[in-house]
């Protein structure tokens, strides 16, 4: 979900490596990129530790039970684990602000996804009236942040939902591409994706793999790991606090508006 690049991949699995050896359980790490679907993921009776978008994981769908959220080190988490939904255009665009962006062509990655597509829909929602439209286009889905960026910058979208955390990773390693892109406004913070494991999981070893999560703030050897992937560490999962994503969702849904546009 995370893997800007072939390097943050590569940080994203020293970083289950250390949890594997600090916590004692073993974990191998698979290649699971896109386009293979999430959901056949959530559904393996051998995971130990994924990431999980909030919205699928408040609807209950999968079997998976929570292990730790992250917690990213910039302003907008405020020390929780927190992000949003940047709404990005071309750095050269003309769009100044989002209303100025209406009647243009919008971008969205997938109907589970909260930052691409829940979010999106809930920040929208406040400016449509019953039955207009918003967007002259409505493209989607395009699935990942990475393909939003670049339906953007390929000038097939003039605006799109990313993931702030995503961001901050384009931030630390592809600056350039990051420098090309400028965000027009951001939603309210919300509870991040969080790992999880099956549900078949032993509750011993989850708790050793949540103790060794909860740890990494505090190690000084996994501080540099930490930094590289842009987070201040990992907290316990609070799962009342993912009720919001639902209750917006059903907001959403009972005033017929099903998809963002």
């Amino acid at each position: 979900m995370y893997a800007v690049d072939p390097a943050v991949r590569a940080a994203w699995a020293e970083l289950f490596g250390w949890v594997s050896h600090a916590s004692g359980v073993p974990l191998t790490v698979i290649d699971h990129a896109a386009p293979a679907p999430l959901e056949e993921l959530w559904r393996r009776g051998d995971l130990g530790l994924a990431f999980i978008c909030g919205y699928p994981f408040a609807s209950g769908g999968f079997p998976v039970q929570p292990v730790a959220a992250p917690v990213p080190a910039s302003s907008l988490a405020a020390g929780r684990p927190f992000y949003a939904s940047h709404l990005v255009v071309r750095a050269e665009s003309p769009i100044d602000s989002l209303a100025g962006s209406f009647g243009k062509r919008l971008g969205w990655t997938v109907e589970h996804s909260q930052s691409g597509f829940n979010a999106l829909r809930s920040h929208l929602l406040r400016h449509r009236r019953e039955g207009e439209r918003l967007y002259s286009e409505s493209l989607g889905p395009l699935v990942t942040p990475r393909r939003v960026i670049e339906a953007v910058l390929a000038d097939e979208i003039d605006i799109g939902p990313l993931d702030s955390y995503f961001h901050d990773l384009l931030l630390a390693h592809e600056p350039a591409t990051a420098a090309r892109l400028r965000i027009v406004e951001t939603t309210e913070a919300r509870p991040m994706p969080l790992l999880v494991a099956a549900d078949s999981a032993e509750p011993a070893v989850v708790e050793r793999l949540r103790d060794a999560l909860l740890a990494m703030a505090e190690d000084a050897a996994a501080a540099p790991l930490l930094a590289r992937l842009c987070l201040r560490g990992f907290a316990p999962v609070e799962r009342e606090a993912y009720g919001i994503l639902l209750d917006e969702a059903w907001e959403a849904q009972a005033a017929g508006y099903l998809m963002p546009g």
